[in-house]
């Protein structure tokens, strides 16, 4: 359950989080068309940061672009909010959602001048997968649903309606007692999670899927830097499901994710079962960077 905060920003204002309500004849509640963030702060040494603010701000502006929803405020006013709800909240780590998404007006598939309108929230959250699979690795299982085809769905944007593919994939991972879902892509090559890019390490290289039917990844584009940064060879290219069963390692990102380590999948130890070396040093390396310790990626964080 979330922990309520105090304030949620909705289109320029900061309102009481149990004041911050929407008409049910919202468009966006209807048909899905809506774009989103997943935004991490985290509590370093000398205060707390947002991790990689701009290039989630960017990325939200695109997902707009995708959806052809003008944005009414400007990259910075948005860059701005977003530091203005963790400071309100006193939020010394958090986890942040800014929504963009289609008000009410008219109904019907086509919305019409409907008002564009955004939202900021902000609220404490630990481990997505849980503290135990952060630490020891998770348990995944190929899902039956397939990830979106590139002419079904725009895969660079984050819209909310193409979760409810995210959802049945995890609905159907929980009930048969795994932690996460892995999607293949409508060629049957691996895509990724419901909410996490996939890395696989075999042979001393790290391999990931390219950028077809996948959203792009700000956290994968910064393991890969870290990776190449420690002389890990990375390669963006298809693999196939048993191609992870006979891995070294496995591992997912994602903002909510962070750097969670696959110990099984369908039943078959990943390497040791345990999270292995490259897992390791990446994710070490990460938190380093996300906790203010690392001073070469300082850039990589905006103060709060």
């Amino acid at each position: 359950m979330l922990e309520p905060v105090e304030k949620i920003w909705m289109d320029g204002k900061l309102v009481p989080w149990a004041d911050a309500n929407v008409h049910i004849l919202t468009h966006s509640l209807h048909y899905g068309l809506a774009a989103f963030e997943g935004i991490r702060c985290y509590k370093g040494q000398s205060g707390s940061a947002i991790f990689r603010l701009q290039e989630h701000v960017d990325r939200l502006f695109d997902s707009a672009h995708i959806g052809m929803m003008e944005m009414p405020y400007d990259r910075k006013q948005i860059a701005d909010a977003i530091v203005e709800t963790v400071r309100a909240n006193r939020l010394d780590a958090c986890y942040i959602r800014p929504l963009v998404y289609i008000g009410y007006g008219a109904m019907g598939v086509h919305p019409g001048n409907n008002p564009i309108r955004i939202a900021i929230a902000a609220w404490r959250w630990g481990a997505y997968l849980g503290d135990e699979a952060l630490a020891n690795g998770m348990r995944a299982r190929v899902s039956s649903f397939t990830r979106h085809h590139v002419n079904v769905s725009m895969t660079r944007g984050k819209i909310s309606g193409y979760y409810v593919n995210s959802i049945l994939a995890k609905r159907e991972a929980k009930v048969d007692g795994y932690d996460e879902a892995i999607m293949l892509d409508p060629e049957g090559y691996v895509s990724e999670g419901t909410g996490e890019n996939i890395f696989i390490v075999r042979r001393g290289m790290l391999k990931t899927t390219p950028l077809t039917s996948i959203l792009e990844g700000i956290t994968r584009s910064s393991v890969m830097e870290l990776a190449r940064e420690r002389n890990i060879p990375v390669v963006e290219e298809r693999f196939t499901r048993d191609e992870m069963y006979v891995a070294d390692e496995v591992f997912v990102t994602g903002t909510a994710a962070e750097l969670t380590p696959v110990r099984e999948i369908d039943n078959r130890r990943i390497g040791t079962g345990k999270p292995g070396p490259v897992t390791l040093a990446l994710q070490k390396a990460f938190f380093a960077i996300v906790r203010g310790e690392d001073p070469a990626h300082q850039a990589w964080l905006t103060r709060v």
